[in-house]
């Protein structure tokens, strides 16, 4: 049976033809070769800046959360580290019923300085920027607004010739433009995913990456949107947003053999800002041992039926 979906799966899927088309806001666009640029090295050496955010939620009901965020920043001249910026809080967040609507508010408990302000998180449970379907966003989705613009509030102060974010720069949370609109001219974002899609099916990044050239390369899909492969040998095309120049600084930066053609900058911001299970479960048992937290214990123990029994499984 699975040989048999296998076989379907590529009969309907990998189908690679320049006749086929790419989805984008709407928007129908060709392939066209001419868009496919080469990149090559450029040996001058450019400071080039990589930002990620990590979060773990410590404590969690049905009317409240309380998470940890951290955001880190590392600026490489060439393939050297040279500067690096960590910024983490903690945050909690409310349900409040008011006009018949529940209403999330936050405060944020900064570790280091603070970088955004908790009013941009003030946000309707049934905000179409936090919703999933019909259902009403869970608490703990404004946990993710608050990575999000501390990533991008970072970006903004950060020292480099370049900044480059994990993600896009699209808008996807209330109030985000706020901190978008602030960027400087030199901030880009690599994207690892993409939700894009063909006219026949099948995904851009698998697409272009069987019709372009040898080598290096770029694909500009839209006037502030392109395709990127950073490795003469990476089996994986990005997402690209920014300014086109620093592609070319880019690649000496691209070589790790664990994931050929993705930043290592990107690789490393990504492990440092990570918020790893044993330092989630340190807060957790450090706050719930507080003998003054006990009234706060039993919210916890109301909703945490589902980890019970997953832990029998």
């Amino acid at each position: 049976m699975l040989t048999h979906i296998a076989r379907h799966i590529k009969n309907v899927l990998m189908t690679y033809s320049a006749e086929d088309h790419i989805i984008f806001n709407n928007t129908i666009l060709s392939t066209q070769k001419e868009n496919f640029c080469s990149i090559s090295n450029n040996n001058e050496e450019k400071t080039i800046a990589f930002i990620d955010g990590g979060q773990a939620e410590i404590l969690s009901a049905g009317n409240f959360c309380v998470s940890f965020v951290r955001v880190y920043g590392i600026v490489f001249r060439g393939n050297t580290k040279v500067d690096s910026v960590k910024n983490e809080f903690y945050l909690f967040t409310k349900a409040k019923y008011e006009l018949s609507e529940i209403f999330y508010e936050s405060t944020l408990f900064p570790v280091t300085e603070k970088c955004i302000d908790e009013k941009d998180l003030a946000i309707s449970s049934n905000d179409q920027t936090i919703k999933t379907g019909t259902e009403r966003a869970p608490i703990t989705k404004v946990t993710q607004m608050a990575r999000r613009f501390a990533e991008l509030a970072i970006a903004r102060e950060i020292n480099a010739d370049y900044i480059v974010l994990d993600g896009t720069l699209e808008t996807t949370f209330k109030n985000e433009e706020k901190y978008i609109s602030k960027l400087p001219g030199n901030v880009c974002a690599i994207a690892k995913t993409s939700s894009l899609c063909t006219t026949l099916g099948n995904s851009p990044v698998i697409l272009l990456n069987k019709l372009g050239p040898e080598g290096c390369w770029s694909y500009q899909l839209h006037e502030k949107t392109s395709f990127v492969k950073l490795h003469k040998d990476a089996k994986h095309v990005f997402r690209f947003e920014g300014d086109m120049r620093i592609l070319s600084y880019l690649l000496k930066n691209c070589t790790d053999a664990l994931f050929l053609g993705y930043p290592y900058g990107l690789l490393l911001a990504d492990t440092m800002a990570r918020v790893s299970n044993a330092e989630t479960k340190s807060f957790r048992i450090k706050f719930l041992l507080n003998k003054e937290n006990k009234d706060i214990a039993e919210y916890i123990h109301s909703s945490n039926a589902h980890d019970i029994l997953d832990n029998l499984g």
